[in-house]
């Protein structure tokens, strides 16, 4: 039937999609009024949106975890993690958006008035902690990533000093061993290095000699004596002892640059989400990062009080008298406010009329078919004596080839 006294604008198709994320009845809202598509077009528009920021956040936070290590402020960007980031941010998105159409959806408008009463709220309850907890999920990587560049750089900071402290560690740990082996080998160092200054002493001598006069008896005689020490430094050097205590020490040398080639590593590991997490709230303080979070559960729990603060509207008596009709239909009768529990509270009574119908019919079939089984055999009963009033000896032979046969 047309109407002349209101004409609703036609609906796109992004309205109509709004609809569905808002989990509207998109038959009933383009038979209700412009404000009532509007509300469901915005509460729509607030659950699609939180979807596509938990994608986002999600997705960051993937990528902050599982990215390869290194400096916080020289990481380039790893594909393989970038594609498998968009792919768990698209997953968790979709969660997200699904459980807060669930979430909006189920929440109902209370007492239909404006005021939102303390029945109202305790019954959201569960729904707003849930949406809570959504909003921290999607406001933590929201957040690191706002103060990225105070992040990187503070954390590099963290990275050097983190860096710094293993190599002392490390210098540490090795160096009771590296004094240990420096000490047996200055026990065999000392003879060996007065002997050789004493070859140079004499080579000096030597030199000295030769170069004055030609090269005489004392020439010579310095001579033997340098040919002697440094067969004495050659002993030395070749001692098995000295040998062993210099291969010990340069393993552990090699030992030590091993380990110190691993503070690099140590350092770039430095830089998990709970690390830049921490700095967040370091660097943006308490007040900026709880009124980020705050935004993010304003965004996440305004559908909820706004469904509770919403006024009956056509809307609802459609859906209302959608509901009755389906009732009816089905048979169903709901009478309100029928009896009072134990508790005080009044119940509702359902009359499943059609299943009454139907289970009325089962026994009334159920009592005919024993009424009609009772006559039969009342019959059977009666057929039976009149054989046996006829001729007793025939029905008797006849019971006794049954018995034989059987």
């Amino acid at each position: 039937m047309k109407r002349d006294y209101y004409e609703l604008p036609q609906a796109g198709k992004g309205m109509k999609f709004l609809w569905s994320c808002a989990g509207g009845d998109r038959y009933l809202l383009e038979r209700s009024t412009y404000s009532d598509q509007v509300k469901y077009m915005c509460l729509g528009g607030i659950v699609l949106a939180t979807g596509v920021m938990a994608g986002i956040a999600g997705g960051y936070a993937f990528y902050t975890i599982f990215e390869p290590r290194g400096s916080a402020i020289e990481n380039p960007i790893d594909i393989v993690t970038v594609v498998e980031s968009l792919f768990f941010g698209f997953i968790w998105g979709l969660m997200i958006y699904n459980i807060d159409r669930f979430i909006v959806t189920s929440t109902g408008k209370g007492d239909g008035t404006e005021a939102i009463t303390i029945g109202e709220l305790k019954s959201a309850l569960p729904r707003i902690i849930m949406g809570m907890i959504i909003a921290m999920t999607i406001s933590k990587p929201v957040e690191i990533r706002m103060f990225k560049t105070e992040i990187d750089i503070k954390l590099r900071e963290k990275q050097i000093e983190q860096q710094a402290q293993y190599i002392k560690k490390i210098e540490a740990n090795f160096k009771g061993e590296l004094e240990k082996k420096d000490k047996e080998i200055r026990k065999i160092e000392g003879d060996l290095f007065s002997k050789i200054e004493r070859h140079k002493e004499l080579e000096k001598q030597y030199i000295e000699e030769a170069r004055i006069i030609t090269v005489g008896p004392r020439a010579k005689a310095i001579k033997e004596q340098m040919d002697k020490v440094e067969r004495e430094i050659q002993n030395v050097e070749r001692n098995p002892d000295y040998i062993r205590l210099k291969n010990e020490k340069n393993k552990i040398l090699r030992r030590l640059e091993l380990a110190l080639m691993d503070s690099n590593k140590v350092a770039d590991n430095l830089d998990g989400l709970l690390e830049r997490i921490k700095i967040a709230h370091e660097v943006a303080g308490f007040w900026i990062s709880l009124f980020i979070t705050l935004l993010f559960m304003a965004i996440e729990l305004t559908p909820i009080f706004f469904k509770l603060m919403l006024t009956k509207t056509t809307y609802d008596y459609l859906a209302e008298n959608r509901d009755e009709l389906l009732k009816a239909n089905q048979g169903i009768e709901v009478k309100y406010d029928y009896y009072t529990d134990k508790e005080g509270v009044e119940k509702h009574l359902t009359v499943n009329h059609e299943a009454e119908r139907i289970l009325l019919e089962k026994i009334m079939v159920t009592e005919i078919q024993k009424e009609l089984t009772k006559y039969a055999v009342e019959k059977y009963k009666e057929r039976e004596k009149s054989k046996i009033d006829n001729n007793l000896d025939s029905y008797i032979k006849t019971i006794d080839n049954n018995g034989e046969n059987a």
